[in-house]
């Protein structure tokens, strides 16, 4: 409900229902006001119907989609609008940020040109290019966008992450728009930059009156920039209320478990380590790495012992997944040492390379890419025994059920290839292929970024099972402050190449001692809406 007042809502959905051929309903019957000004999240985990719901306001469902109810945007029933009518709606009516601006924007037009497109499509009079370029240049620097001119001649892949949403954000209100819908817009950003795309929906949002519906699984962002929240599960609305009241008195046992699997910075003990006599697993000494000229890591020595977990967080371009791949062995140092269980990490394809790699388990990012699609859970698994043992079928078969157990997945995945299982699923098959030679280094890069609250705690609980049950080290790599809080023992913290902080994780985050971790720290949300505004005030005070 929009409250008391009686102000004309931008955006009212009522009892939508959306199936796809026989399956079962993608939404069932959802309600939802956007009124001026407001932001209101739509929240849930995967399959939840989340970003059917956005779809379903442009008209961008597929044609085997079948749609019940309406929507009302702007007074018009987007459901009963074909051609030009709803071509015009998109853009004009609501403006999109898809969730990832990478695929959304077409790699072989400039930014400029992109821009334009989306300016001209709704201007009637089709004015000349100077005009739009004109246009361009100022939307980009009310996005925030550095050096806007020259941007307009760039293409997406020579932009940031953030700023490349920045640039989805741009094109979103190019049209000036009566709603933004924004799709998991900070998904796999760098807590700095998804701080820096919250304030700038909130600011379009203060200076313009655009309300947003936005589309999310992360219950900290919510806390943060939402006025309202509906709490989506399998196509139903579980809860709406407030943002503050649903934080505070979730009443949906649903909700409460969200919460309660977010992970929280502080509040996490972290055992003393003891001193150990074992051979370093992981040494860095000074290493250096330079791509055309730019130096990506510099002079960086890191120290990973025996069975412990390191956390390396920093912003994207820090360097971070760099010293990861020179860890594996992937990326060569221009200068500086890499050593792994006592000695320098061969080189080349040899025995001994091999003897050393048998020992070093990779866990990346995107399952999706990472695993082989042509290829069953039971042979992703399996691949690495093939290589590096001489065992018989049998023994390698038993193994990888072993494995799948350990990972908790249910023998009946064996057969099953990538694009059957879900995220967390993949994520657990990359976990188990990385541990079925029991390796005693660990390289984690990513591992949990895009995952939902309950799959990514899920995951973490798999980490630290197999952590307690193999012993093994992990260098892990995250930018998200509050996961490493509740699994490594020690973090660094890189920025610019460099390891500007280093020690336990519960003094580091606790107690940190340069300003680089302590606005990093500031700029990480709290699933807690009081909380969050008051560290977004001291954020604004140190700026």
């Amino acid at each position: 409900m929009m409250g008391e007042n009686s102000v004309e809502p931008v955006l009212e959905i009522k009892d939508l229902r959306v199936t796809y051929g026989d399956g079962p309903a993608a939404l069932d019957g959802l309600s939802c006001v956007v009124g001026p000004g407001e932001i209101v999240a739509l929240v849930g985990e995967s399959g939840s119907g989340k970003t059917t719901a956005a779809l379903a306001v442009l008209g961008l469902l597929p044609e085997v989609a079948t749609v019940d109810g309406s929507i009302l945007l702007g007074g018009q029933d987007v459901l009963d609008l074909r051609g030009e009518a709803l071509r015009a709606i998109r853009g004009r009516g609501a403006g999109m940020v898809f969730q990832e601006p990478m695929t959304a924007l077409n790699p072989l037009l400039t930014i400029g040109f992109q821009l334009a497109e989306a300016i001209r499509n709704h201007d009637p009079e089709r004015k000349r290019h100077r005009h739009y370029r004109d246009r361009c240049a100022k939307l980009l620097d009310r996005v925030g966008v550095p050096e806007p001119t020259a941007r307009l001649r760039q293409y997406p892949h020579q932009l940031s992450g953030g700023l490349r949403q920045r640039v989805m954000i741009a094109i979103a209100i190019a049209a000036e728009p009566r709603l933004i819908i924004a799709d998991e817009p900070t998904t796999a950003l760098d807590v700095t930059v998804q701080q820096q795309i919250l304030d700038l929906l909130r600011d379009i949002r203060d200076t313009e009156g655009t309300p947003t519906l936005l589309i999310t699984h992360n219950m900290a962002v919510v806390a943060d920039i939402a006025d309202r929240v509906l709490v989506l599960r399998g196509g139903k609305v579980i809860e709406e209320s407030a943002t503050t009241t649903l934080f505070e008195r979730p009443e949906a046992d649903y909700t409460k478990q969200l919460l309660a699997a977010v992970p929280r910075l502080g509040g996490n003990e972290h055992a003393a380590q003891a001193e150990t006599l074992e051979t370093p697993a992981l040494v860095l000494s000074e290493v250096v790495v330079e791509y055309g000229g730019r130096r990506a890591v510099d002079t960086v020595s890191l120290s990973l012992a025996a069975g412990e977990i390191l956390g390396l967080v920093g912003e994207s371009g820090s360097g971070k997944t760099t010293v990861g791949n020179c860890a594996l062995g992937l990326v060569l140092p221009k200068s500086g040492g890499v050593d792994v269980f006592g000695a320098p990490l061969p080189k080349g394809t040899g025995r001994a390379a091999r003897a050393v790699r048998k020992r070093i388990g990779a866990v990346f990012q995107d399952p999706a890419s990472s695993l082989d699609p042509r290829m069953s859970v039971a042979q992703t698994i399996e691949e690495p025994l093939i290589v590096h043992t001489a065992g018989g079928r049998a023994e390698r078969r038993r193994r990888v059920r072993e494995l799948l157990d350990a990972v908790e997945l249910p023998e009946a995945m064996l057969a099953r290839y990538g694009h059957e299982l879900s995220g967390g699923q993949r994520q657990r098959v990359s976990l188990a292929r990385a541990m079925v030679l029991g390796p005693k280094l660990l390289i984690a890069d990513e591992p949990t970024s895009a995952l939902d609250v309950s799959v990514q705690a899920a995951v973490l609980e798999v980490v630290k099972r197999l952590h307690a049950e193999f012993s093994f080290a992990c260098l892990f790599i995250s930018h998200d402050l509050a996961v490493v809080d509740s699994l490594c023992d020690r973090v660094a913290v890189m920025r610019a190449g460099q390891v500007v902080e280093e020690g336990p994780t519960g003094t580091v985050l606790s107690a940190p001692e340069h300003p680089y971790t302590q606005a990093l720290l500031l700029s990480s949300p709290v699933p807690d809406p009081a909380l969050q505004r008051e560290r977004r005030e001291k954020l604004a005070e140190s700026a």
